[in-house]
């Protein structure tokens, strides 16, 4: 059988002809998959709006030689509350493109990054104000991270290993982590860490998108984007791939 079924969440689209667009999407089972969408262009398509961006479906999909031929689509989310506020849309599409530039085919951890990304787009969806985003954000970063191999490190010195508690610090994303202050003064890092910052992205890292800690209930819009900043340059210096989003990203925080 060369047919197969999988639960995607849309992450790009490009154009392959008048009518056909090539998707690009996560897949619980399989990691990053691109499938061609025949004829989704043309006003009475049966895939229509079910192959919008930011969109999870339960598919069947052709195997093909070099593309996949999506054969039937039934939405599963389309995050509607999304496209109602211009911070939904961006910050989603930002995390999208995290999933995009760390994805693989055949992932190994497909099913957890799948997850981890429908619960962010869908807290993100339902948030109140952009706190509640950013918090999303925050702890998808910190857990995406995590599971591509590029954990931050937060609890010891990355030169010295020894631990760090209760004293201010230096966040390196080169190095991929923190420096105490005594073994910075060879390294010469600029980027202070107080200790409750740290703390702070510690929890979001373990917290569920169900649960609300205390440091979020705390928390305010000029903290969180500036840890948004953090993990963003952090992110960005790792990637195997440029990202396009963040310059507009850049204007509206």
């Amino acid at each position: 059988m060369n047919n197969f079924v999988t639960d995607a969440i849309n992450l790009k689209a490009y154009n392959l002809s008048e009518s056909d667009k090539i998707i690009v999407m996560y897949s619980r089972d399989k990691g990053l998959i691109r499938g061609v969408a025949k004829g989704v262009k043309k006003p009475k398509s049966k895939l229509g709006a079910r192959m919008d961006l930011l969109v999870a479906n339960k598919l069947m999909l052709y195997k093909g030689k070099n593309l996949d031929t999506i054969c039937q689509a039934e939405a599963l989310n389309t995050f509607h509350k999304i496209r109602q506020n211009m911070d939904k849309i961006f910050y989603s599409l930002y995390i999208s493109e995290v999933v995009t530039n760390f994805g693989v085919e055949d992932d190994p951890c497909s099913g957890e990054i799948f997850d981890l990304l429908y619960k962010a787009l869908e807290k993100i969806a339902e948030a109140s104000d952009k706190v509640e985003i950013l918090l999303s954000v925050l702890k998808f970063q910190m857990k995406m991270m995590s599971l591509s191999g590029f954990g931050v490190e937060l609890n010891t010195c990355l030169k010295c290993g020894c631990e760090l508690r209760e004293d201010n610090m230096y966040f390196s994303s080169s190095l991929g982590g923190v420096i105490c202050k005594e073994c910075n003064q060879a390294y010469g890092i600029p980027v202070i860490m107080h200790y409750k910052l740290r703390d702070f992205l510690k929890t979001l890292e373990i917290t569920d998108f169900s649960n609300k800690s205390d440091f979020e209930e705390k928390a305010t819009e000029k903290i969180c984007l500036v840890c948004f900043e953090l993990l963003k340059g952090y992110i960005n210096l790792h990637s195997p791939k440029k990202f396009n989003s963040t310059n507009i990203l850049q204007e509206i925080c």
